[in-house]
């Protein structure tokens, strides 16, 4: 009787391929009522040591409610975002998987506290409001101080995996995934910050696309990152023009437009108190809230015009939160703050306030990277992984979006020939999940390689 390696060695012997091992044992995931699969995977906490210390990836898998064509890998950014817990939350799928097997995974790093069963890193993540820009090289250095001791009571309990939790790193994991999986060329669906994953996933294994769809992402291919910054102001400012339009139109706040910068700039000479909550507002405060409200389309307006007025009257109780944090606010940034380029020293933050400012002069830097990255400054771990552009060769890519977002997209995928945007017209943040139209363009390419025509709309 011929052992399992005597067999082996037999079948290389004659020419026949000896089967691969599965590396993936599927049971049924904890606590599953669905009918979803889960498996291990052991990867490596820094890929540049392949055989190095390992962690543990834990894989959700939906199987194919009909005769399985291949698999789609979705991921739903977050950063840190569920995979297994979101996709068992949702029915969205259900279409895609009478041909595909879906799966999903929990990113590295983000552990009990995201509900992830992944190897997480031993810390707590924290949410604090964004620090004001500061005004002069005392207030950058304290800036910095306080942002590594944030950064430290969280490296210090894990240094390496601390350093090795980019998107690049996310990618390289996918990599794995997907030789696990069996070998075939990758499908992916990445959403929000999850398109991340996919671009660097796209620069890293250009050879293995097969199809990759970003559904309400951003750009982090762009040569030219101070134009991309430039670009999300830009849509902000395209975000509170809308509104203004719609002010001027209705007829009921044609008052507002000329009220707001004078707001801000009132706000930011002496901030404007929300006396329900005993707290109060500056103008980058005000700008932020705005934005957000006035991406919220026709049925928030109403309500932001009031807002304005009450805080233009001494009030700005209108702009608190119901839930949550009343201030904008960033989270620690263990992954954000390796992906994203941050200010060197306070010129260079001023330059981009500057720029920022003149393109977007009634929503100024709120809800950019400029205000994004205030809580990467000093670091202790540099960028590891800057926005570079994507590769030739790569095959055509189905990007998707709502206001803004689709633009965004857009400005990945114009560098990838035959690739298409759809858009949605309205607000909203990523389509698959809300957007039937989108949903049935999206599975069509996943599954015929058929894309829509250039300029659809959903």
């Amino acid at each position: 009787m011929l052992t399992s390696i005597a067999i082996a060695l037999t079948l290389l012997g004659s020419g026949v391929q000896a089967p691969k091992t599965d590396p993936l044992d599927w049971s049924a995931c904890p606590g599953d009522k669905i009918g979803m699969e889960c498996a291990d995977l052991r990867v490596p906490v820094d890929w540049q040591k392949p055989d190095g210390r390992e962690i543990t990836l834990k894989l959700g898998r939906l199987k194919a409610t009909g005769t399985s064509e291949g698999s789609v890998l979705i991921a739903y950014g977050g950063p840190g975002g569920p995979g297994i817990a979101i996709t068992q939350s949702q029915n969205s799928w259900n279409g895609l998987r009478e041909r595909m097997d879906i799966v999903t995974w929990d990113t590295r790093g983000y552990g009990e506290q995201f509900r992830g069963l992944s190897t997480g890193l031993p810390c707590t993540w924290t949410r604090v409001p964004l620090p004001p820009f500061p005004e002069d090289d005392a207030d950058f250095g304290r800036l910095s101080d306080t942002n590594r001791g944030y950064a430290e009571a969280c490296r210090n309990q894990d240094p390496e995996f601390f350093a090795n939790m980019s998107s690049a790193d996310n990618a390289r994991d996918m990599e794995a995934i997907r030789k696990a999986l069996g070998g075939a060329k990758l499908n992916f669906y990445g959403a929000s910050y999850a398109g991340f994953y996919g671009q660097d996933y796209a620069r890293l294994f250009p050879g293995q696309v097969r199809t990759m769809v970003l559904d309400g992402t951003w750009n982090h291919s762009a040569a030219d990152w101070a134009g991309e910054m430039e670009a999300m102001a830009r849509s902000n400012e395209e975000a509170l023009g809308r509104f203004f339009d719609w002010c001027a139109a209705a007829g009921k706040c044609r008052d507002v437009p000329a009220r707001w910068r004078k707001l801000v700039a009132g706000a930011d000479r002496a901030p404007i108190p929300a006396r329900k909550a005993g707290i109060a507002y500056d103008g980058r405060d005000l700008q932020a809230f705005a934005v957000s409200a006035a991406r919220g389309g026709a049925g928030a307006w109403p309500e932001l015009a009031r807002d304005i007025r009450a805080a233009a009257g001494g009030d700005a109780s209108g702009f608190v939160p119901e839930r949550g944090a009343r201030y904008p606010d960033q989270s620690t940034g263990v992954t954000e703050c390796v992906d994203w380029p941050r200010p060197a020293g306070r010129a260079e933050l001023e330059a981009m306030i500057a720029r920022l400012r003149k393109v977007a002069p009634n929503a100024g830097t709120a809800n950019t990277l400029a205000t994004g990255t205030l809580g990467c400054v000093g670091w202790p771990v540099k960028v590891t992984n800057p926005p570079a552009p994507l590769p030739k060769g790569l095959p055509p890519m189905l990007g998707a979006g709502a206001w803004g977002e689709s633009d965004a997209v857009q400005r990945v995928l114009g560098q990838v020939p035959g690739s298409v945007t759809v858009r949605h017209e309205g607000p909203g943040h990523t389509l698959y999940g809300f957007n039937p139209c989108a949903r049935a363009h999206i599975d069509r390419y996943f599954t015929d390689r058929v894309l829509p025509s250039a300029g659809t709309r959903c």
